[in-house]
């Protein structure tokens, strides 16, 4: 064993190979000795957050677009808070490392033998019994030997099951020796049935050349497990009109041609809900099925092929053991005659609208649209809130460039996974998000940390007063009625745009469309800080494509 190694060492190397360039973090006595040897010293830049939930929706927008994504906390009181964030990172099948800095043995074996506590203990394996739910694993470095084995094995399932991974790293092994890193973890190679896979093939290859109007729908599996290329060559070899989930918006360039349009449900526009309903066979590639996902309309499976989670299903049909990326190259070296593709419905052109007096809700994202700041340089961030809506017609043109959280759905995201979304972007890339203000009430400080770090995200809180999206799942009448909003929903009134000058940053407020132009000049001319537009928007005003729902 080389006695110069140690397990400290080892954790870091490997998450360097992995291509991790930025760790998000809290302070804490349990962590710091690991903090200061090793992650300083590495490649890797420590981004000190101010929360623990902030953090981890940092780190899981950051993995989103970098790959992997990791976060280091203290124990039980650090590690606990942010619970819900790995939860969702689980739920969307994000790949985030939780490293866990945790009392030593000596400090555990006194607590569980004299009932003697310290600080953030509670049994010791409450941290780790809590983590086993929401990780693709959760090991514990209690043996300097197994370390190695162990922390391979973790970030393994993570990178292949694109799921969280939690480490927790017992603060007495930190500069423990342990043998150094052989190789480089590679994710675990899919084991399709080839029988099943032959089956599966022959099967879609039938239903496709027999359908008229046949179409591919894009799901978020494409994204996570890096099947882009694969998945374009298909749909170029079919030459087949295309949708997206909106997980999966913008998947591609939304300029593509082939681009139809996001499904998701009545939401869609009538543009993309006319082609899928003519549509007489519609191939699922990586589609994941949610009620976001599926606003207010069912999906008939006898027409929808599904191959998402290693199966292929079509009405009663099912083949397990076959995964995507498997069944996209077979079917990609099929000799298949597909009919003509159909023609993707002209949108209707709506009347060129004159700007002016107070923003509505729609009015907002017609004037984003129209006004062009939404270029191919831009990504774009939605939290759960009325902004799914609009966000879901806007037009992104760069791959990959759209970031939400329609599955989980946990408002308050979007704001501290901008600073992660910051991060991992390409330097002429500019982020623009879209929060509701109950959300942006949860997770306001992610404008301390982008400010500290000179990150530059625009941020647009739309101001209704209300918990608008929490409303309307319940009960949308009252948008269109006289009836007061649930005293639940209603929120107390903040002055968003000074918090800026708390922070630090840039801050707007804008009533009218006039001002709301200046305030995105002056956002798009602030490079240095993040800047923070508050859009007043009355209580009951909604998106168009949000006004199907009744009840």
């Amino acid at each position: 064993m080389d006695t110069q190694y140690t397990v400290g060492q080892y954790l870091t190397e490997r998450l360097e190979q992995l291509g991790l360039k930025h760790l998000f973090s809290i302070a804490g006595d349990y962590t710091i000795e690991w903090i200061n040897k090793h992650i300083e010293p590495s490649s890797i830049e420590l981004v000190e957050e101010v929360n623990e939930l902030n953090a981890g929706y940092a780190t899981d927008g950051y993995a989103r677009l970098n790959g992997i994504g990791a976060m280091c906390f203290t124990y039980s009181a650090g590690t606990l808070s942010a619970v819900n964030a790995v939860a969702a990172s689980y739920a969307e099948r994000v790949p985030v490392v939780v490293i866990n800095g945790a009392p030593s043995i000596k400090k555990r074996l006194t607590a569980q033998q004299t009932g003697f506590i310290y600080h953030h203990m509670i049994d010791g394996e409450t941290d780790l019994n809590i983590y086993k739910n929401i990780t693709a694993a959760a090991v514990k470095l209690d043996a300097p030997e197994l370390a190695p084995q162990l922390i391979d094995y973790a970030l393994t399932q993570c990178i292949s099951q694109k799921r969280p991974a939690y480490i927790e790293l017992l603060e007495d092994m930190v500069q423990q020796p342990c043998s150094p890193p052989i190789g480089k973890l590679e994710p675990l190679k899919a084991i399709p049935s080839d029988e099943g896979l032959t089956q599966s093939i022959e099967t879609i290859k039938q239903a496709l050349e027999k359908a008229e109007r046949p179409i591919i729908w894009l799901g978020a599996e494409v994204d996570r497990m890096g099947l882009h290329e694969q998945a374009n060559a298909l749909i170029r070899k079919l030459n087949l009109p295309y949708v997206t989930e909106l997980i999966s918006k913008a998947v591609f360039s939304e300029n593509d041609p082939l681009f139809a349009g996001v499904f998701d449900g009545q939401a869609s526009s009538d543009v993309t809900q006319t082609l899928v309903k003519e549509s007489d066979f519609i191939l699922g590639l990586g589609v994941w099925l949610s009620d976001i996902n599926t606003l207010g309309q069912s999906v008939d499976y006898d027409k929808t092929a599904l191959i998402a989670w290693d199966t292929v299903k079509l009405g009663t049909y099912f083949v397990p053991q076959v995964p995507l990326g498997n069944f996209i190259d077979e079917l990609t070296n099929q000799s298949i005659t597909c009919a003509p593709p159909c023609a993707i419905p002209e949108s209707t052109q709506a009347q060129p609208q004159s700007f002016s007096g107070n923003i509505s809700y729609q009015g907002f994202y017609d004037f984003i649209q129209s006004k062009e700041y939404i270029g191919d340089n831009v990504l774009i961030g939605s939290d759960a809130s009325l902004n799914f809506f609009g966000s879901l017609l806007l037009k992104v043109g760069t791959p990959r460039g759209f970031v939400a959280q329609p599955t989980y759905s946990s408002i308050g995201y979007i704001g501290p996974a901008a600073t992660g979304m910051s991060l991992a972007k390409q330097d002429h890339q500019r982020v623009f998000i879209f929060t509701g203000d109950g959300g942006f009430q949860m997770t306001p400080q992610c404008l301390s940390t982008q400010t500290r770090f000179g990150l530059n995200p625009i941020i647009f809180v739309m101001d209704n007063g209300v918990y608008g999206v929490e409303q309307w799942l319940y009960d949308a009448e009252i948008f269109s009625s006289d009836q007061p909003f649930f005293d639940s929903c209603i929120l107390h009134q903040w002055d968003y745009c000074k918090l800026a000058d708390v922070f630090g940053c840039k801050g707007w407020q804008v009533n009218t469309y006039e001002e709301l132009n200046e305030a995105i000049l002056g956002a798009l001319e602030n490079a240095e800080t993040p800047s923070l537009i508050q859009v007043k928007v009355p209580p009951k005003s909604i998106p168009d494509n949000a006004k199907w729902k009744k009840k």
